[in-house]
């Protein structure tokens, strides 16, 4: 059999298992799945020898589960019926475990994955290779990584509106690709890894998606003379010391020294995207000396020869080197004793002699310039905590909505803000604080529930405006009343107030006239 007719045999006995996420929740139960997240296998299996032995028989999603999952052998004849038009030869044939006599052992990890985007609920299956817990020793350098907290984080920030032509950079076992096809009418994914790029291919395959074209290659090298209207990348950011004996792995070292590799993807984009493409990318960024490493980014965004960008970069977290060390480290495996000891030297013998004091993480959304715009209008550089608002479906979404928001505001005079009439967005809440017997509120503050969980302070005029934005009154109909009741300067009031409505236009407190 072709592999093609191997893999849609894999798709049906997947499904007909019920080889899902809510199947394999039900099976162990939500303790279970969470030790799972902390790469703990013991209470999953355990789980499973209860429920064997309660219905006296292996059911077909918890023998794939122990398999593909937790990575224990399990008996051929079992696979057979886990798998009945496929059957354990299939499975061999298309390379997903090894016979060992009467037993079967995985040799990649195969699991449901679902989630929520601007098109609705989805599901699919992920092949990977097998991580650290299914190995019982560090992961090796050519290891494609399966799903994990940077790419749901990257598909979670995603921009969902359609364009002709994505590119994933560095697509691993594809996800990003698979998530941009939901929205790009064509998608090409790129690695320098050929076995990455054969799980990723399985993977569109497996699921169905026919619109993504892979190509071999390192960075930008495979689409020399392309552009682009969307251009995804979590890249191998991971700054890694150039040393002897410390592990660079494919699927986040890209060979460069420190954050070279992200000023890599950075300068080479605009090179890359269509007037009005957007690049949305993961990235480290290095604190050296006394420099804020901010300073370090905009410098990235000066281009040599050529349009410039413009760029709203968050950062969510900063490291010391030692912590940072102490993650990646681990992350490639390496557990506590006298090899992780060994790295853990190097790391900081790397940082120490090129002068780097802390580590940023954080998300980059980069634009070309449209047609008819002579510079950048957005520069927006921000430090955030690590928590976001309720965002079921992503921020993608919201990250469009802002956009938009800033690209109106910036065409808009004043006189236009004042004619137009905002509403305030559903999931904002005000919270006031009073002093015991007091009628006036001490501290008054709008929360977002959604997008970036953004707080912003009010004071008196701000907060009646915000009140008064139905979308029936005008910004200067709103203006005029407030001024007439604080008894202030209407002209005054209107320069105080409307440089922080356009904030909170662009931040989606508040929301423009829908068209008609």
């Amino acid at each position: 059999m072709t592999s093609a007719t191997l893999i849609s045999l894999l798709r049906t006995d997947l499904a007909s298992a019920h080889f899902s996420v809510p199947g394999l929740t039900g099976l162990w139960g939500i303790e279970a799945d969470a030790a799972l997240r902390r790469n703990q296998r013991v209470p999953a299996q355990r789980a499973l020898v209860t429920l064997a032995a309660k219905l006296g028989r292996n059911e077909p999603a918890a023998t794939l589960a122990r398999l593909f999952l937790l990575g224990d052998a399990v008996p051929r004849a079992d696979l057979d019926a886990a798998l009945p038009t496929l059957g354990a030869a299939g499975a061999e044939q298309l390379g997903l475990v090894v016979a060992l006599d009467a037993l079967v052992r995985p040799l990649v990890d195969l699991r449901p994955y679902s989630f929520i985007d601007a098109y609705g609920a989805g599901s699919w299956w992920i092949v990977s290779d097998l991580g650290e817990l299914a190995l019982g020793h560090p992961l090796g350098e050519t290891h494609v990584l399966g799903i994990g907290g940077a790419s749901r984080t990257l598909s979670s920030l995603m921009m969902p509106s359609p364009v002709e032509r994505a590119l994933d950079i560095g697509t691993g076992c594809g996800i990003q690709a698979m998530h941009a096809s939901r929205h790009a009418a064509h998608v090409v994914a790129t690695d320098i890894s050929v076995r990455a790029l054969e799980l990723a291919a399985l993977n569109a395959k497996l699921n169905e998606i026919d619109n993504i074209e892979f190509r071999l290659g390192s960075l930008f090298e495979p689409v020399a003379g392309e552009r682009f209207d969307h251009i995804i990348s979590n890249p191998p950011f991971v700054i890694t010391p150039r040393a002897e004996g410390v592990p660079s792995y494919e699927y986040r070292d890209g060979g460069m020294v420190g954050d070279a590799l992200v000023e890599a993807v950075v300068r080479g984009a605009a090179d890359h995207l269509t007037p009005g493409g957007v690049a949305q990318l993961l990235g480290n960024w290095e604190y050296s000396g006394e420099t804020d490493a901010f300073e370090r980014v905009e410098r990235w965004l000066t281009p040599d020869a050529g349009p410039a960008l413009d760029a709203w970069i968050i950062e969510r977290e900063v490291q010391s080197p030692g912590e940072y060390a102490e993650t990646w480290i681990r992350d490639g495996g390496t557990r506590p004793g006298a090899d992780f000891d060994r790295l853990y030297d190097a790391w900081l013998n790397d940082f120490e002699a090129r002068g780097v004091r802390r580590i940023g993480f954080g998300y980059l959304l980069l634009r070309m310039l449209p047609e008819g715009v002579p510079a950048p209008t957005l520069l927006r550089l921000e430090r955030m905590p690590d928590t976001l608002g309720h965002n079921p479906a992503g921020l993608g979404a919201h990250l469009v909505e802002c956009l938009a928001a800033h690209d109106w505001q910036v065409q808009a005079d004043d006189a236009r803000l004042l004619r137009t009439q905002l509403t305030l967005a559903s999931d904002v809440t005000e919270e006031r604080h009073y002093w015991p017997g007091q009628q006036d509120p001490t501290v008054m503050t709008l929360h977002q529930g959604s997008g970036f969980g953004r707080s912003v302070p009010l004071d008196t005029a701000l907060a009646g405006l915000v009140g008064a934005c139905d979308g029936d009154l005008a910004v200067g109909a709103i203006i005029g009343a407030l001024a007439q009741l604080l008894d202030a300067d209407e002209q005054a009031l209107s320069a105080e107030l409307l440089p922080r409505v356009r904030e909170l236009l662009v931040d989606g407190f508040l929301s423009l006239p829908q068209p008609v």
